[in-house]
């Protein structure tokens, strides 16, 4: 599933290079009608490739299931002015299936796949947000079983910059 935009975002992960605190939140059992989440701690590294046209994420989660190291690789394509998100852990092998969007004028990023979930086809959405100070920033992932009818927020991450 791809969304398309005629804004050039080339720059519109430069907010998230450095190292950040990330406070994770999740929910134990996605889709399942359970509202259980658990919390966890973890750091980020974020850096530029390529002249700002790609970056990559380096990501430690201190999960009440042990430590995990994950990476995400965000690929900017100037044609279609929008961005593909890989993600990868150490546990589980690199997702192959890219998220894949764009930021609005008001720097919310939207980005979306299809996938299957627990033998389940689903929608993934992720959503960037930012505070304009630049020393906070916020991920969301929600899946949906209705092609984006309706959304289960399932992941929240809560950047904050490291000093």
């Amino acid at each position: 599933m791809e969304t398309q935009t005629t804004r050039d975002g080339r720059h519109d992960f430069d907010f998230l290079y450095g190292t950040w605190r990330v406070h994770h939140r999740r929910r134990r059992h996605p889709l399942s009608g359970c509202d259980d989440w658990y919390e966890f701690g973890g750091t980020s590294i974020e850096r530029p490739l390529w002249g700002g046209l790609a970056n990559l994420e380096e990501m430690t989660l201190d999960s009440p299931t042990g430590r995990l190291n994950g990476f995400a690789l965000r690929m900017y394509d100037a044609t279609k002015n929008q961005w593909k998100i890989y993600w990868a852990t150490d546990a589980g092998g690199l997702v192959t299936v890219p998220t894949v969007g764009a930021f609005d004028d008001d720097g919310v990023g939207m980005f979306l796949d299809e996938e299957v979930y627990e033998g389940r086809p689903i929608v993934c959405r992720f959503i960037w947000t930012r505070e304009r100070s630049m020393r906070c920033a916020r991920f969301e992932q929600a899946f949906s079983l209705n092609g984006g009818a309706s959304w289960e927020t399932n992941w929240i991450m809560t950047f904050h910059r490291r000093v």
